[in-house]
């Protein structure tokens, strides 16, 4: 059997490229032709290295996820949860007013966007957020046991409503709120900071 012809193209830049496609356009809005002139690459290239759409939208998201891990893991690695917190709102600002980034978040902007013909993408969107959010409570839960938040402190609700904050400023970022409008937005999250 002889050897198909060596890629030419580097996957990882070409999945980057995916990635900030879907993260402008969301699931649905990305056409084959965005996702082509984007990476650079012919369909027949895409469907080889990376399978059919929805393949190459999960394995960009996966991309997505695995640089979203390092941020959130050394947010939460602050000496308290409120530190925690605060870092991870103020380092969600830097990167949604980021000009090589897109506006808002891949998470959020992908789900909302989703008809039901793209269900099953829409509910990994939603098991996404629904882990950080568990990261988060976790977070909590560690500081309720370190006596860092109160006994009567529920680490589910706040891991709730802060998720809710960052969700929130996703789309205020993907409507044009801008560094000042976000700051005014985590200076409030963080004056609901159960004292």
């Amino acid at each position: 059997m002889a050897a198909g012809r060596p890629r030419e193209f580097d996957m990882d830049e070409a999945l980057d490229q995916a990635l900030h496609v879907f993260w402008k356009k969301g699931y649905e809005g990305a056409s084959m032709p965005d996702l082509t002139a984007a990476m650079g690459i012919n369909r027949p290239s895409i469907y080889g290295a990376f399978g059919n759409k929805e393949e190459l939208f999960r394995k960009a998201l996966d991309r997505y996820m695995q640089k979203s891990a390092v941020f959130t893991e050394e947010t939460l690695n602050e000496p308290t949860a409120r530190a925690s917190i605060e870092r991870f709102l103020r380092g969600v600002i830097d990167k949604s007013v980021c000009p090589d980034s897109p506006r808002g978040c891949l998470l959020v902007q992908g789900a909302l966007v989703c008809g039901e013909e793209s269900e099953t993408v829409r509910r990994e969107l939603i098991s996404c957020r629904a882990r950080s959010e568990e990261r988060l409570q976790k977070r909590f839960e560690r500081a309720k046991q370190e006596g860092d938040l109160k006994a009567d402190s529920n680490p589910a609700q706040m891991a709730r409503f802060y998720s809710a904050v960052l969700q929130g400023m996703a789309v205020q970022t993907a409507s044009g709120a801008g560094r000042e409008e976000l700051e005014q937005i985590v200076e409030m999250a963080l004056a609901a900071w159960p004292e």
